[in-house]
Protein backbone atom coordinates (compact mmCIF):
# COMPACT_ATOMS: atom_id res chain seq x y z
CA UNK A 1 0.00 0.00 0.00
CA UNK A 2 3.20 2.51 0.96
CA UNK A 3 4.61 1.18 -2.22
CA UNK A 4 1.88 2.22 -4.25
CA UNK A 5 1.04 5.85 -2.49
CA UNK A 6 5.06 6.67 -3.40
CA UNK A 7 4.54 5.73 -6.99
CA UNK A 8 1.58 7.86 -7.21
CA UNK A 9 3.43 10.43 -5.58
CA UNK A 10 6.17 10.18 -7.60
CA UNK A 11 3.78 10.13 -10.94
CA UNK A 12 2.25 13.10 -9.61
CA UNK A 13 5.09 15.08 -8.80
CA UNK A 14 6.57 14.26 -12.26
CA UNK A 15 3.40 15.18 -13.76
CA UNK A 16 3.72 18.49 -12.16
CA UNK A 17 7.13 18.97 -13.52
CA UNK A 18 6.45 18.01 -16.81
CA UNK A 19 3.12 20.88 -17.02
CA UNK A 20 5.42 23.67 -15.62
CA UNK A 21 7.52 23.18 -18.49
CA UNK A 22 5.22 23.01 -20.80
CA UNK A 23 3.40 25.82 -19.21
CA UNK A 24 5.99 28.14 -19.15
CA UNK A 25 8.05 26.50 -22.07
CA UNK A 26 8.47 30.03 -23.61
CA UNK A 27 9.51 31.72 -20.57
CA UNK A 28 12.22 29.41 -19.88
CA UNK A 29 13.81 29.65 -23.30
CA UNK A 30 13.42 33.55 -22.92
CA UNK A 31 15.39 33.06 -19.56
CA UNK A 32 17.83 30.62 -21.23
CA UNK A 33 18.24 32.92 -24.53
CA UNK A 34 18.24 36.06 -22.47
CA UNK A 35 21.37 34.11 -20.20
CA UNK A 36 23.01 33.06 -23.27
CA UNK A 37 22.80 36.18 -25.13
CA UNK A 38 24.47 37.67 -22.01
CA UNK A 39 27.48 35.58 -22.18
CA UNK A 40 28.35 35.57 -25.75
CA UNK A 41 28.13 39.53 -25.55
CA UNK A 42 30.25 39.89 -22.27
CA UNK A 43 33.13 37.49 -23.65
CA UNK A 44 32.64 39.00 -26.88
CA UNK A 45 32.88 42.83 -25.56
CA UNK A 46 35.84 41.39 -23.66
CA UNK A 47 37.82 39.76 -26.70
CA UNK A 48 37.11 43.15 -28.79
CA UNK A 49 38.62 44.82 -25.91
CA UNK A 50 41.55 42.71 -25.93
CA UNK A 51 41.91 42.75 -29.81
CA UNK A 52 41.56 46.63 -29.79
CA UNK A 53 43.74 47.16 -27.08
CA UNK A 54 46.72 45.16 -29.27
CA UNK A 55 45.55 46.75 -32.21
CA UNK A 56 46.43 50.53 -30.96
CA UNK A 57 49.32 49.03 -29.19
CA UNK A 58 50.79 48.23 -32.41
CA UNK A 59 49.81 51.47 -34.06
CA UNK A 60 51.70 53.02 -30.94
CA UNK A 61 54.82 51.10 -31.72
CA UNK A 62 54.69 51.61 -35.07
CA UNK A 63 54.43 55.62 -34.99
CA UNK A 64 57.28 55.25 -31.92
CA UNK A 65 59.74 53.23 -34.78
CA UNK A 66 58.66 55.42 -37.69
CA UNK A 67 59.06 59.03 -36.06
CA UNK A 68 61.79 61.18 -37.52
CA UNK A 69 62.23 64.56 -37.82
CA UNK A 70 60.93 64.64 -41.59
CA UNK A 71 57.99 63.16 -40.28
CA UNK A 72 57.12 65.27 -37.58
CA UNK A 73 53.31 66.21 -38.80
CA UNK A 74 52.47 62.86 -39.68
CA UNK A 75 53.33 61.59 -36.28
CA UNK A 76 51.74 64.19 -34.34
CA UNK A 77 48.61 63.46 -36.22
CA UNK A 78 48.96 59.34 -35.41
CA UNK A 79 49.62 60.19 -31.78
CA UNK A 80 46.25 62.39 -31.79
CA UNK A 81 44.22 59.48 -32.95
CA UNK A 82 45.65 57.09 -30.46
CA UNK A 83 44.90 59.50 -27.48
CA UNK A 84 41.01 60.54 -29.22
CA UNK A 85 40.88 56.33 -28.78
CA UNK A 86 41.14 56.88 -25.12
CA UNK A 87 42.92 53.47 -24.23
CA UNK A 88 44.34 53.74 -20.64
CA UNK A 89 47.73 52.95 -21.63
CA UNK A 90 48.65 53.98 -25.35
CA UNK A 91 46.70 57.16 -25.07
CA UNK A 92 48.83 58.54 -22.07
CA UNK A 93 52.15 57.14 -23.57
CA UNK A 94 51.10 58.95 -26.81
CA UNK A 95 50.58 62.40 -24.85
CA UNK A 96 54.22 61.74 -22.82
CA UNK A 97 55.17 61.15 -26.07
CA UNK A 98 54.26 64.67 -27.89
CA UNK A 99 55.00 66.38 -24.97
CA UNK A 100 58.44 64.83 -24.38
CA UNK A 101 59.57 65.48 -27.89
CA UNK A 102 57.99 69.20 -28.32
CA UNK A 103 55.73 67.72 -31.51
CA UNK A 104 53.16 70.41 -30.54
CA UNK A 105 53.92 74.03 -29.81
CA UNK A 106 50.69 75.07 -28.82
CA UNK A 107 49.96 74.80 -25.10
CA UNK A 108 46.28 74.97 -25.45
CA UNK A 109 46.17 72.17 -27.56
CA UNK A 110 48.16 70.16 -25.45
CA UNK A 111 45.81 71.06 -22.49
CA UNK A 112 43.01 69.59 -24.50
CA UNK A 113 45.03 66.57 -24.77
CA UNK A 114 45.35 66.09 -21.25
CA UNK A 115 41.78 66.63 -20.66
CA UNK A 116 40.81 63.85 -23.06
CA UNK A 117 43.12 61.59 -20.83
CA UNK A 118 41.48 63.09 -17.43
CA UNK A 119 38.30 63.46 -18.19
CA UNK A 120 37.53 60.86 -20.62
CA UNK A 121 40.13 57.89 -20.73
CA UNK A 122 39.40 55.44 -17.87
CA UNK A 123 42.23 55.35 -15.86
CA UNK A 124 43.39 53.83 -12.43
CA UNK A 125 43.47 56.14 -9.96
CA UNK A 126 46.93 56.26 -9.27
CA UNK A 127 47.24 56.88 -12.96
CA UNK A 128 45.23 59.45 -13.20
CA UNK A 129 46.93 61.49 -9.91
CA UNK A 130 49.98 60.81 -11.93
CA UNK A 131 48.84 62.94 -15.52
CA UNK A 132 47.33 65.38 -12.94
CA UNK A 133 51.20 66.03 -11.67
CA UNK A 134 52.18 65.75 -15.39
CA UNK A 135 49.84 68.33 -16.39
CA UNK A 136 50.54 70.45 -13.72
CA UNK A 137 53.95 70.36 -14.13
CA UNK A 138 53.96 71.03 -17.68
CA UNK A 139 52.04 74.53 -17.02
CA UNK A 140 53.76 75.52 -14.20
CA UNK A 141 55.95 78.20 -16.08
CA UNK A 142 52.21 80.01 -17.79
CA UNK A 143 49.63 79.42 -14.82
CA UNK A 144 48.92 81.33 -12.16
CA UNK A 145 48.68 80.05 -7.96
CA UNK A 146 44.57 79.71 -8.36
CA UNK A 147 45.26 77.64 -11.67
CA UNK A 148 48.10 75.53 -10.43
CA UNK A 149 46.03 74.80 -7.04
CA UNK A 150 42.98 74.10 -8.89
CA UNK A 151 45.03 71.32 -11.12
CA UNK A 152 46.89 69.41 -7.83
CA UNK A 153 44.06 69.89 -5.53
CA UNK A 154 42.34 66.46 -6.34
CA UNK A 155 46.29 65.02 -5.26
CA UNK A 156 46.91 67.45 -2.60
CA UNK A 157 43.63 66.55 -0.94
CA UNK A 158 44.12 62.71 -0.74
CA UNK A 159 46.13 59.87 0.63
CA UNK A 160 47.79 59.30 -3.31
CA UNK A 161 51.57 58.29 -3.36
CA UNK A 162 51.93 61.35 -5.57
CA UNK A 163 50.83 63.78 -2.80
CA UNK A 164 54.25 64.71 -1.67
CA UNK A 165 54.64 65.33 -5.38
CA UNK A 166 52.35 67.64 -5.55
CA UNK A 167 52.51 69.34 -2.58
CA UNK A 168 56.61 69.64 -3.32
CA UNK A 169 55.71 71.48 -6.86
CA UNK A 170 53.53 73.93 -5.35
CA UNK A 171 56.50 74.93 -2.72
CA UNK A 172 59.18 75.02 -5.63
CA UNK A 173 56.26 77.35 -7.22
CA UNK A 174 55.60 79.41 -4.56
CA UNK A 175 60.02 79.23 -3.86
CA UNK A 176 61.06 80.62 -7.70
CA UNK A 177 58.67 83.18 -7.16
CA UNK A 178 60.02 84.47 -4.40
CA UNK A 179 56.75 83.87 -2.37
CA UNK A 180 58.60 81.99 0.78
CA UNK A 181 56.27 82.15 3.33
CA UNK A 182 53.64 80.56 0.84
CA UNK A 183 56.60 77.88 -0.12
CA UNK A 184 57.39 77.36 3.34
CA UNK A 185 54.36 75.90 4.13
CA UNK A 186 54.00 73.53 1.43
CA UNK A 187 57.58 72.08 2.66
CA UNK A 188 56.49 71.96 6.18
CA UNK A 189 53.43 69.83 4.84
CA UNK A 190 56.00 67.61 3.16
CA UNK A 191 58.19 66.80 6.07
CA UNK A 192 55.05 66.42 7.99
CA UNK A 193 53.95 64.42 5.94
CA UNK A 194 53.36 60.26 7.89
CA UNK A 195 53.59 58.26 4.12
CA UNK A 196 55.72 61.29 2.23
CA UNK A 197 58.28 59.76 -0.59
CA UNK A 198 61.59 60.08 1.65
CA UNK A 199 63.54 61.60 -1.39
CA UNK A 200 61.11 64.46 -1.43
CA UNK A 201 60.84 64.28 1.79
CA UNK A 202 65.30 64.88 2.58
CA UNK A 203 64.60 67.57 -0.39
CA UNK A 204 62.40 69.54 1.54
CA UNK A 205 63.76 69.33 5.00
CA UNK A 206 66.87 70.63 3.26
CA UNK A 207 65.45 73.70 1.50
CA UNK A 208 63.81 74.58 4.88
CA UNK A 209 67.05 74.13 6.93
CA UNK A 210 69.23 75.70 4.08
CA UNK A 211 66.83 78.77 3.44
CA UNK A 212 64.02 79.26 6.24
CA UNK A 213 66.26 78.57 9.13
CA UNK A 214 66.17 80.72 11.92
Amino acid sequence: MDEDISIINSNTRNEKIKNFFINNKKKLFSIVLIVILSLISFFGYKEFNERNHISISNQYNSAVIEFSEDKKINAVNKFIDIINKKDPTYSTLSLYFLIDNKLIADNKKINELFDIILEETPLDDEIKKLVILKKALFNADQFDEGSMLTILNPVINSESVWKAHALHLMAEFFYFKNEKQKAKEFYNQIVNLEKANPDIKIQAQKRLNRDFSE
